[in-house]
């Protein structure tokens, strides 16, 4: 797959590189991504896109569905202004595991509201794309097939398409004091999904025409959008797994769909410890990496690498309960390439050469030992981008010596891993989701 950042010629950071009959022609289909959102009422810290469903990201679920299409699409990821290189990793991941032959994928940092968000993503389209399609990530179980059929009607229509279910729900009209006002009739009403398709052309001068008469703060939802500029818009039948993931109960109930739908181990679990520990480098320029974050102003950790200690105890573990030997030994100092490499480096490989011995992870506990850094307010932060790479849950842990030792005399850092592994599921018993409420 070709995949780019701001520029789509641009190759993603840590995409492998594609052989020439692997790159198909330029596609005529764009997804806007939207990963933007806060997530205040999902109950999490993390930005909605970030949080993890069923041991991976939402984004990461949301683009499984995109990379299923039947045709190459160009995609593009709004992500929060902050967390764009999370949402790159995440995508370049979710390429390789898709092995998608062809496609283009583009990240860019999203706006002040969701429209703004849109906007970037418009600003990212290729020339040839002429459908451009329109969804949340927090439709983060959306089938492939459900973007296939949108895009088919928009080709087919000419006009505007977004996917809906019928509302089963009696529907009343309630005043302020609570007074039923009356009977809403149902048969008129759907309650729609994403993603929403358009032709590029109606897309982009509806966008146009709403700036240009005031209307394009107050019209949130893009087939309104649409719609308000007097263009038609017409509902296909929607998937009930394109619920949109909002509170606690939805994640629950996606976490859910997603056990009930998972091959379980066959084989019984392996485990493994990691330990490492580096001294805090002598000069003031070398900069701390801990838990796969940068940590600006702290004091960093001398080592032929990046220092990470959480990051090398973590690869320590799981190629220790997988049989393949220590990080030493499958890196090495002596190895150029790794020089100042950053902890996601060896742990993507070391997921790689887990998954080549036939062990997918299970989960991993890491405990961070030392004075400094104050750990606790990037936790969740941290541990969001771990079990984004591992594509497992990964608790840390974090406390100090009492004055003790090295660490306690602020001398380095040191950690601790402990991982579980399972047998991979057989080729074939990947979860199928495509069922019918």
């Amino acid at each position: 797959m070709t995949v780019s950042t701001d520029s789509p010629a641009e190759p993603l950071r840590g995409a492998r590189p594609e052989p020439a009959s692997a790159v198909a022609a330029t596609p005529t289909v764009a997804v806007i991504v939207v990963a933007a959102g806060s997530g205040t009422r999902l109950g999490h810290a993390e930005p909605k896109a970030f949080v993890l469903l069923h041991m991976r990201p939402l984004l990461d679920h949301a683009l499984d569905s995109i990379f299923g299409m039947n045709e190459p699409v160009q995609i593009i990821v709004v992500a929060p202004v902050d967390r764009v290189a999370d949402a790159r990793a995440i995508a370049v991941r979710a390429a390789a595991r898709h092995e998608a032959p062809t496609g283009f994928v583009t990240v860019v940092a999203g706006g002040r509201t969701r429209q703004d968000s849109v906007d970037q993503g418009m600003n990212a389209l290729l020339p040839s794309v002429d459908v451009v399609l329109v969804h949340d990530a927090a439709r983060a179980l959306t089938p492939a097939a459900l973007c296939d059929e949108v895009v088919a009607a928009v080709r087919a229509t000419g006009h505007g398409v977004i996917p809906g279910q019928p509302v089963v729900d009696t529907i009343k009209r309630v005043a302020e004091s609570g007074a039923i006002l009356g009977t809403v009739d149902r048969s008129e009403l759907s309650a729609v999904q994403t993603p929403q398709g358009f032709p590029r052309a109606m897309l982009e001068a509806a966008r146009a025409w709403a700036v240009q008469n005031g209307r394009f703060e107050a019209l949130t939802d893009d087939a309104a959008l649409v719609a308000d500029a007097g263009n038609p818009v017409s509902v296909i039948g929607g998937h009930p797994l394109a619920f949109k993931i909002t509170t606690p109960e939805d994640l629950e109930r996606a976490d859910l769909i997603l056990q009930a739908a998972a091959p379980q181990p066959t084989l019984l679990p392996r485990i493994g410890t990691g330990v490492d520990v580096h001294a805090f480098a002598a000069d003031d320029t070398t900069e701390l990496w801990l838990a796969g974050l940068y940590w600006p102003g702290e004091s960093g950790l001398s080592g032929h690498s990046d220092g990470d200690v959480a990051a090398h105890a973590i690869c320590d573990a799981l190629l220790g309960a997988a049989g393949l030997g220590d990080i030493g030994s499958v890196f090495g100092t002596a190895d150029p390439r790794f020089s100042g490499a950053h902890g996601h480096v060896f742990l993507e490989e070391t997921v790689r050469l887990v998954a080549a011995a036939g062990y997918r992870v299970g989960n991993v506990s890491v405990q961070i030992i030392g004075n400094r850094p104050k750990f606790s307010p990037r936790r969740a932060e941290a541990e969001t981008r771990l079990s984004g790479i591992l594509s497992a849950p990964v608790n840390i842990a974090a406390t100090t010596t009492d004055a003790l030792g090295f660490t306690g005399r602020g001398e380095g850092i040191a950690a601790t891993a402990t991982a579980l592994l399972y047998a991979a599921p057989e080729p074939g018993q990947t979860p199928d989701l495509n069922w019918e409420a």
